[in-house]
C-alpha cells in the first residue's frame, strides 16, 4: 500500500497499541528476510521526507538507539544516495544498537552519511531544511531528560518542517499523553507498520500535525484495539424525493438560559441531512421559530404520541437540558430506535440507579444509543475524576461502551 494521508479519509482504519503492534512486528519480521522491514520503513519514510522537502539543502536527523533510529538511519541512507546532505545526531552508544539498526546505521555511513553524537548548531539552522524525528517511537516510556530532551528542544525550535517516525518522541503511543513535560510537536507524523490510537486523542493531535500512514505490505488481520472513523462523501439524492424520505430527528433540550444549545443541535441535524428536525425546548417560555432555520419545527410534548415517537429516526436529549431534563428522560430512553445523549443528560444518568437501568436495557431490545462525554461527564458516568478520564481517553471510552 502507498502512503496514505489519514485525515480526512473516506477509509475506517484500525487503530493498534503497542501491543499489538509489537505482536505484528515480530510476526512480520519472522515471514520476512533479514532486515527487510527496517528498510522498507526507511524507504517508505525517505520517499515522503522527498515529497514534503523536495528542495531541502539538509536533512538533519535525531536518532534514539532503538530500532525507531533504526528507522531514521535507514532512510538517512536512501537519502543521502538521493543527493541530499543528511546529518545524524545519534543518542546513544553505536556499538549496542540492535541488529537492523546497527545494519541500518552501517549503510548509512557507506551512503556518505555524517553521523555523530552532536546536535547541530542553532545558528547553522535554516528554514529550508529538514529535521526527522527518530528518538524513541513506540518505544517511549518515560519522561525524556538530558540528551534526550535537548535534542526534542532543539526540534521543537527547528525553523523548518519537522517530520517524525512513528510517534512524536515523547508522547505515549497508546493515550496521548505527553511522557514528560516535553514532546516533539511534528508537523507531519509517518506512522508505520500501524496506526497508533495516541495520535489521534489527547494531546496527540496536536503534537502529530498531519498523520500519514504506511503498511510496509503487511497485512493487518489482527482485531484492532479501536477504529478511526471514516468521513465519507453524503450519498447522492434523487431528485424525486423529499423531506419525507430522509427520516425526522427530534432535539429534546434547552431549558431556561440554554435555549442555544439545542438550537445549535437542531441546525446540525438538518445540515446533515435530516429530512425534518422538531425541536422540543424544556424552557418555560419556547421559541416559535429559528429565523436562522424557520425549516425547524418548534413541538412541546414531541413524545407524548408514542407512535410517533417511535418513528423518529433519532432523538437528540440533552442539549442544555439543565436539570429539567430529568423529567422527560425516562420516556427518552424507552421510546426511540435510536437516541444520542449529550450533556445534561449524561450528568442525569450518572446519578441515578433507575435512568442507568434503563439506559442498559436499551441495548438487550435491539435499540441503537450514542453517548457523546466531555471528560467530566465521563468521569460522573464512571465515577472516577476528570485526571483519571484524560490519562487514557480511549480506555475510558471503551468502559463506558461496555457498560
Amino acid at each position: 500500500m502507498p502512503t496514505l494521508r489519514a485525515l480526512p479519509s473516506d477509509l475506517g482504519y484500525a487503530l493498534y497499541g503497542v501491543a499489538r503492534t509489537r505482536a505484528i512486528e515480530s510476526r512480520a519480521a519472522a515471514a520476512l528476510p533479514a532486515h527487510a522491514l527496517m528498510a522498507r520503513a526507511g524507504r517508505a519514510t525517505a520517499r515522503l521526507a522527498q515529497s514534503l522537502t523536495p528542495h531541502a539543502q539538509r536533512i538533519w536527523i535525531a536518532a534514539g538507539s532503538g530500532n525507531n533510529g533504526g528507522d531514521g538511519l535507514a532512510a538517512a541512507g536512501h537519502l543521502a544516495r538521493a543527493g541530499f546532505d543528511v546529518q545524524v545526531s545519534l543518542l546513544g552508544d553505536a556499538d549496542r544498537l540492535p541488529t537492523d539498526a546497527a545494519q541500518a546505521l552501517a549503510l548509512a555511513r557507506a551512503a556518505g552519511v555524517t553521523v555523530s553524537d552532536a546536535l547541530p548548531a542553532e545558528a547553522t539552522l535554516r528554514r529550508d531544511d529538514l529535521a526527522i524525528d527518530a528518538l524513541l517511537g513506540i518505544g517511549g516510556s518515560r519522561a525524556p531528560r538530558a540528551a534526550l530532551a535537548a535534542a526534542i528542544a532543539r526540534l521543537n525550535g527547528w525553523p523548518g518542517v519537522v517530520l517524525a517516525i512513528d510517534v512524536p518522541s515523547g508522547l505515549e503511543a497508546d493515550t496521548g499523553r505527553w511522557l514528560g513535560d516535553i514532546a516533539v510537536r511534528a508537523h507531519h507524523t509517518l506512522a508505520l507498520l500501524t496506526l497508533k490510537p495516541g495520535l489521534f486523542t489527547a494531546a496527540g493531535r496536536d503534537a502529530a500535525g498531519e498523520v500519514w500512514f504506511d503498511d510496509l505490505g503487511v497485512a493487518l488481520d489482527e482485531v484492532p484495539d479501536a477504529w478511526l472513523a471514516a468521513s465519507p462523501a453524503p450519498p447522492a439524492r434523487g431528485h424525486a424525493l423529499h423531506k419525507g424520505s430522509f427520516g425526522d430527528v427530534a432535539v429534546i433540550g434547552g431549558a431556561p438560559g440554554m435555549a442555544g444549545a439545542a438550537l445549535l443541535a437542531a441546525r446540525a441535524a438538518h445540515a446533515a441531512g435530516a429530512g425534518r428536525v422538531f425541536v422540543q425546548e424544556l424552557g418555560a417560555t419556547a421559541l416559535e421559530v429559528d429565523p436562522w432555520r424557520p425549516e425547524l419545527m418548534f413541538r412541546p410534548g414531541l413524545l407524548a404520541d408514542t407512535q410517533q415517537a417511535q418513528r423518529l429516526a433519532c432523538v437528540v436529549c440533552g442539549c442544555g437540558g439543565g436539570s429539567t431534563v430529568r423529567e422527560v428522560l425516562p420516556q427518552v430512553l424507552s421510546l426511540p430506535a435510536r437516541l444520542v445523549l449529550d450533556a445534561d443528560a449524561l450528568n442525569a444518568i450518572a446519578d441515578d440507579a433507575a435512568l442507568q437501568a434503563i439506559l442498559r436495557g436499551r441495548a438487550a431490545r435491539g435499540r441503537a444509543t450514542v453517548l457523546t462525554p466531555h471528560p467530566l461527564e465521563a468521569a460522573r458516568l464512571l465515577g472516577l475524576t476528570t485526571a483519571q478520564v484524560q490519562a487514557d481517553r480511549l480506555a475510558t471510552a471503551q468502559a463506558l461502551a461496555q457498560r
